[in-house]
């Protein structure tokens, strides 16, 4: 139990660990608030894309959704950092983790909105015509905040998913807050500060699942 308690929980190691923790969270929130935006404002402009009535439109917003829906974000990583090279693209990893992520997210961000779009009667759409607002102005003011909040739910889901995905950018050597808890326990020979990362993940991570649960049992009215 002793072996076990100074292997995992060594308080003394953690409190000495925890302000190179802390720069990799800060670093970790950083990426959370690039892919989370890009991400999310890319997902909806590709979820209105895929209902277009144009085919050459429709076709290749779908074919990109299904791509980085089915490709393994840790396989699309190492391809945007270490492959890109051999094509004469050289990026930094924060760069390449931004980019690879956003291609990840915003293809799951899509069918999210396009779930929630597709939820709306579209008798809504004809009834906000019909008192001279624009197409973009109906979709924006009356749509879209409708289809938002139908599943709300599922882009928090989605958030938090989000934020434990940035734990993979360690291995492109970016300091995020897991590559820098790696790197306190290859130097201390110890697991705990890879425990207080995880503790800090929870902490980071509990209010928003919670949050979710809510909307989920919450009734629609």
């Amino acid at each position: 139990m002793d072996a076990i308690t100074s292997q995992f929980f060594d308080l003394d190691l953690m409190r000495q660990a925890l302000p190179l923790l802390l720069k990799g969270l800060v670093v970790t929130l950083q990426i959370c608030v690039v892919v989370i935006v890009l991400g999310g404002m890319a997902g909806l402009l590709l979820a209105m894309a895929a209902d277009s009535s144009r085919r050459w439109i429709r076709w290749p917003t779908i074919a990109y959704v299904d791509l980085f829906r089915a490709m393994p974000p840790l396989v699309l990583l190492i391809f945007v950092y270490s492959g890109m090279p051999f094509a004469g693209v050289k990026l930094s990893p924060y760069a390449a983790v931004v980019i690879a992520f956003v291609l990840n997210n915003s293809a799951y961000y899509s069918e999210v909105f396009r779930a929630g779009l597709k939820s709306i009667s579209p008798g809504q759409f004809e009834g906000a015509r019909s008192t001279g607002l624009t197409q973009v102005q109906t979709m924006f003011w009356v749509i879209l905040p409708q289809a938002v909040r139908r599943v709300l739910p599922d882009l928090l889901s989605n958030t938090v998913e989000v934020v434990k995905l940035t734990s993979l950018a360690s291995v492109v050597s970016l300091g995020e807050l897991m590559y820098r808890a790696d790197m306190a326990r290859s130097m201390s020979y110890n697991s705990s500060p890879i425990v207080l990362a995880a503790l800090i993940y929870l902490l980071l991570l509990w209010p928003l699942v919670r949050l979710v649960s809510r909307f989920e049992r919450k009734p629609e009215r």
